[in-house]
Parts: structure tokens; C-alpha cells; sequence
């Protein structure tokens, strides 16, 4: 049976009555004021612990616990962020996600492919605004074989080598080993060799099977295969990053879990350069209309931004949201645990689609984290410094609302798509009429 609104609502979020530091920490045999200290002296915490910090730690108290773990690996208060830009090359996907409002499914008369000349339109715009890197991802479309991401790839450093591509997410590389029949690591192995840089963390949402199913995404990766392909990248050389995706019908133990699970992969591989929190936004989407469910608040987000700063011990760096929070929250977040305000991103199609269309430029992102007492400097996906902001170097034009990855009404269809074979009978009928 699938859980009811009222269930989904008490499981995942936090109840303000919950605030109470001298609460007994029953489930770890420790008080919060014990754990407290012990996160204070550097020491880790275990999954109980870090229930009962959720669940009864005051918001001030885990935001002082997470910027005092800030300062220690950042003591120089200086904050990060990229200038890049997110593009979502097709929104034709067979995964199906009840929690997505961005796909569409495969024929759908509102679905797209990018062309190979749009993406590097789009280079040169990310390029002009003194952007470095690609955020590329996009659905699972059936009717798009590995050549056409090799051929995509090395069209693009071909044209543009010292540009970076942060590229397809776990479930994506999962799709396309599965399509192609192709084993994973050679899939990554292939992709690095057309220019692949590194991997997003996307499509991790909750790192629980159980939570999967009722999501609608165990199909498109369980839990053990997104942690695996993000094994095989960091084998292979590659970095990558790790998100979490809250505030639909996981629990509160499912949230640790999933953060626990991360930790236990960065102790073996070291390979994650940054985790990257965000809530639910239930508009426009299936999940979200079948319960009934609103967004988590601010307040929710700050307290799992901290946390995720505590048991994440192992990573050194933590964005803030502003994409789903706005601008002061993601501000706010600065005194939470964050030590990077992320992307400048210039283009969004998947958050906007679900209702939220929150814009920060470089202008606006370098202003938020000086009034909160800061120093902004760019940066590179590897967290290496890349020098301040552009705009006080060069005149940049102001970017006053995201960009999307098509105007409306534009339905062309990329002529590169006739060399590659399709695999669903739209995408054959396509073909042909070309």
C-alpha cells in the first residue's frame, strides 16, 4: 500500500517541537549536549547520533556545530562558486520519475533533442559570461547511442579544449551501459576518451530501495548501482560530485542512511568533491499531486544542510540550494555548513519546470556572500581557486532571468540526429522523415 498523505508529511520533516536540547538522546545512549560536544571536538558521529541531532538538536545549535566543522576545513572565509551552465540536452526519458516534471515520454510533440550547433551556441554565450564548464544532463532517451555522446564530446573539445564538461549522472551512464550493452566501465572509459571530465551526483535522490520504489526511479538505478557507478568513475580517475534530494516520502533514517552511505564511499575512494543538498518541489509533478505534498520549508533545509556538514566529515565542501531556496536562504546557508554558493548556472529547465525559477548572476551570488562577511572567488569543479569575480575585471552583461534549453514553439529536430540508428518506433518514424 502506498503511505498516506499524513504518513509522508510526519516522515519527512522535522517537527519545530522536536527543538530541545535536553531532550535525551535515547536511541544512542548519548544526550544531545554529549553529542554536541563530541562533534565539537572533531569526533564522528554514528547513524543514532545523528538521528537524535535531526531530531532534537536546536536549528542554532546544529548550525553552530556545522560552521564550526566549516571553519576547521575552510578557516580562510573565503567562499566559492563556478560560473557554468546547466544544460539538459533531451527531455525525452523512458525513467518515468513520478517526482519529474521536466520529461517528457518518448513521440511526445513537446520533446526535444539539442543539436550539436545549439550546444556550442550555448559554449560560446557560458564562455562570454567567463563561464568554464558544462553541466550536461538530460533523459533517458532511447534513440541516442553512445556515438552520439562520443561524437557530441569531442565536437566539443574540438572547438572548445580548455572548456569543461561535467557530464550524465550515474542513472544516465546506467542507461547508456544498458542500451548499448556495454559494461559500465568501459562506458566510462569510452566517454573519458571523447572529453569527459567528471560526473554530476544527480539521480541519487534517496540512496534507500524502498524509497526508490515509491519514486518510481528503482528501474532507472537502485541504490547499490548509483553508488556503483560512482565507484567505477572515481576508479577510473575521474571526480565527481553527490546530492541528496529531500522531503517526499523518505524518513528521517532514510536521509542518514543515505548520507551514511556516501561516507562510507568517500572513506574508500576520496573521489566526491563536493555534496550538494536540495528539497522536493512537489508543483507540476505526479508524486506531488497523488500526496498532497508542499515543500519543505527553510527552516528544514538549514537543519539538513547542517547535518549533512556533521556526518559528512569526509567531504570537504557543501553548496548551498539557493537554485530551490532563493537567494537569503542560500545566504543563510553560509552559517549552516555551506562553503560554496555553486553555480552561477545561466540555464535551468529542470527545477523550473516543477515551479521554482530562482536567477542569481555573478553579480548578485559575489553581493550575497559579501554581506554575509565573506570573500567570493571562482572556481573551478575541482574546488581549485580560479581568481575573483569577472564582473570587476570585465564588463559582463547582466543576466536578469535563467536561460531554457529551447524558446517556445521551437520544435526543430537536429539533422546530426539521421546518423545514429534509434531504437524506439517514434525515433525510427523520425528518422525517416528527415
Amino acid at each position: 500500500m502506498p503511505p498516506t498523505s499524513a504518513w509522508l508529511r510526519g516522515a519527512a520533516r522535522c517537527s519545530s517541537s522536536k527543538d530541545d536540547a535536553a531532550a535525551p538522546a535515547h536511541s544512542s545512549g548519548m544526550t544531545v549536549d554529549q553529542i554536541a560536544r563530541n562533534v565539537a571536538d572533531g569526533g564522528r558521529v554514528n547513524a543514532a547520533e545523528a538521528l537524535e541531532l535531526y531530531r532534537r538538536a536546536p536549528t542554532a545549535l546544529l548550525g553552530q556545530l556545522a560552521d564550526g566543522i566549516r571553519v576547521r576545513k575552510h578557516p580562510e572565509r573565503v567562499v566559492t562558486y563556478i560560473i557554468d551552465r546547466n544544460v539538459n540536452y533531451t527531455n525525452l526519458c523512458v525513467a518515468r520519475c513520478n517526482f519529474c516534471a521536466f520529461y517528457r515520454t518518448v513521440g511526445s510533440s513537446d520533446g526535444y533533442v539539442l543539436g550539436f550547433e545549439e550546444i556550442y551556441r550555448k559554449i560560446e554565450e557560458t564562455i562570454e559570461l567567463g563561464g568554464n564548464q558544462l553541466l550536461l544532463q538530460g533523459g533517458h532517451n532511447p534513440d541516442l547511442p553512445i556515438q552520439w555522446y562520443e561524437d557530441l564530446f569531442r565536437g566539443v573539445k574540438a572547438r572548445f579544449p580548455e572548456f569543461k564538461l561535467h557530464a550524465l549522472s550515474p542513472p544516465e551512464v546506467l542507461h547508456i551501459s544498458r542500451i548499448n550493452k556495454v559494461p559500465v566501465p568501459q562506458v566510462i572509459e569510452r566517454l573519458i576518451a571523447a572529453g569527459l571530465d567528471s560526473i554530476p551526483g544527480g539521480g541519487a535522490e534517496i540512496l534507500v530501495d524502498r524509497v526508490r520504489h515509491l519514486l518510481n526511479c528503482y528501474t532507472k538505478a537502485s541504490a547499490d548501482e548509483w553508488i556503483d557507478v560512482m565507484r567505477e568513475a572515481q576508479r577510473a580517475g575521474l571526480r565527481t560530485t553527490a546530492t541528496m534530494m529531500y522531503g517526499h516520502v523518505e524518513t528521517d533514517e532514510e536521509r542518514i542512511e543515505h548520507l551514511m552511505r556516501l561516507r562510507r564511499l568517500q572513506d574508500e575512494t576520496g573521489g566526491f568533491t563536493a555534496f550538494i543538498t536540495w528539497s522536493f518541489q512537489p508543483s507540476h509533478t505526479e508524486l506531488g499531486a497523488a500526496y498532497d505534498l508542499s515543500e519543505a520549508t527553510g527552516i528544514d533545509y538549514l537543519r539538513t544542510l547542517a547535518l549533512s556538514r556533521i556526518v559528512l566529515d569526509n567531504f570537504d565542501n557543501l553548496q548551498a540550494s539557493w537554485v530551490t531556496q532563493g537567494g537569503k536562504v542560500g545566504q543563510l546557508s553560509l552559517a549552516f555548513g555551506a562553503n560554496d554558493m555553486g553555480s552561477v548556472m545561466i540555464e535551468e529547465n529542470v527545477v523550473r519546470a516543477a515551479g521554482a525559477s530562482y536567477c542569481m548572476d555573478e553579480v548578485e551570488i559575489v553581493l550575497n556572500v559579501e554581506d554575509a562577511g565573506y570573500t567570493a572567488k571562482r572556481r573551478n569543479m575541482h574546488y581549485e581557486i580560479l581568481g575573483d569575480p569577472i564582473f570587476r575585471e570585465r564588463e559582463v552583461p547582466r543576466m536578469l532571468s535563467l536561460a531554457t534549453a529551447r524558446l517556445d514553439g521551437d520544435t526543430s529536430v537536429p539533422d546530426e540526429l539521421r546518423n545514429y540508428p534509434a531504437r524506439s518506433r517514434a525515433g525510427k518514424a523520425l528518422r525517416l522523415a528527415q
